[in-house]
C-alpha cells in the first residue's frame, strides 16, 4: 500500500516515518509527484488546513493522503499563535523568527500564566471515501528562553506537563512518545492498520 504524506517539511517526514512504521507501507511524499500545485492554508481551525491538503494531495496523486496542521495554543495569548503558528511572525518568516517573537510577547509573565496547549490535527483522505481525523495534544508551558537543540517549531520554549526539559532538550523518540504529533500518528497508525485489514 502506498500513502503519501502531503508535505515537504523534513521534520515531519522524519517522525512520521519513524512513528508509523507499517509493514507493506511504502510512504511517499509531494517530493515523489514532481510539480505539485501549492495548498493555500486558508481555513480557520486545524481541522480545515488538515482535511484541505489532505483532500487536495488525494485528488492530485490518487492514493491515500494524510495531511496534518500543528498549533500552539497560549492561554496567556488567548489562545494565540494557534491556526497561524507556522507563520505567527509573518508570511516568510523562520522557526527563530516565530519563537522569538513568542518570547518577547510574554517577556516578565510570570510561570503561573505561561500555560499552553500544543495540538496536532491529522487528516486521512482516502478514495472514494469520508475524511477521517484523529487529534493529539499535549499540555505544558513555555519556557523564559530557548533550549535545546533537537526538533524544530516551538520545539525549544515548549516544557511538557511532568518535566522540566523542553521538547528540543529530548531524544526523538521520547519526543515521539509524549508529543501531541506522536500522540495524534499513534491514532494514525491504528486507522491504517485497519484500512489494510478490510483490504485484505
Amino acid at each position: 500500500m502506498e500513502i503519501v504524506l502531503a508535505t515537504r517539511n523534513r521534520n515531519k517526514i522524519k517522525e512520521i516515518t519513524r512513528k508509523m512504521k507499517i509493514p507493506g507501507v511504502k510512504y511517499l511524499t509531494l517530493d515523489d509527484f514532481g510539480e505539485f500545485p501549492e495548498v493555500i492554508e486558508n481555513k480557520k481551525t486545524l481541522y480545515g488546513n488538515a482535511g484541505k491538503k489532505a483532500v487536495e494531495v488525494r485528488k492530485f496523486t490518487k492514493i491515500i493522503s494524510i495531511a496534518d496542521d500543528t498549533g500552539l495554543e497560549v492561554e496567556y495569548l488567548r489562545g494565540a499563535p494557534g491556526v497561524f503558528s507556522a507563520r505567527f511572525a509573518g508570511k516568510a518568516c523562520t522557526y527563530l523568527d516565530n519563537n522569538k517573537k513568542l518570547l518577547r510577547l510574554l517577556k516578565n509573565v510570570p510561570s503561573n500564566k505561561r500555560s499552553a496547549l500544543f495540538r496536532t490535527v491529522i487528516a486521512v483522505s482516502i478514495p472514494g471515501k469520508k475524511t477521517l481525523f484523529v487529534e493529539g495534544a499535549c499540555k505544558g508551558t513555555i519556557a523564559f528562553e530557548m533550549k535545546g537543540r533537537k526538533g524544530f517549531g516551538y520545539d525549544p520554549v515548549f516544557i511538557p506537563a511532568g518535566h522540566k526539559i523542553t521538547y528540543a532538550q529530548m531524544p526523538l523518540t521520547f519526543k515521539n512518545r509524549i508529543s501531541h504529533r506522536g500522540k495524534a500518528l499513534e491514532k494514525t497508525k491504528k486507522v491504517l492498520l485497519r484500512l489494510i485489514k478490510r483490504a485484505k
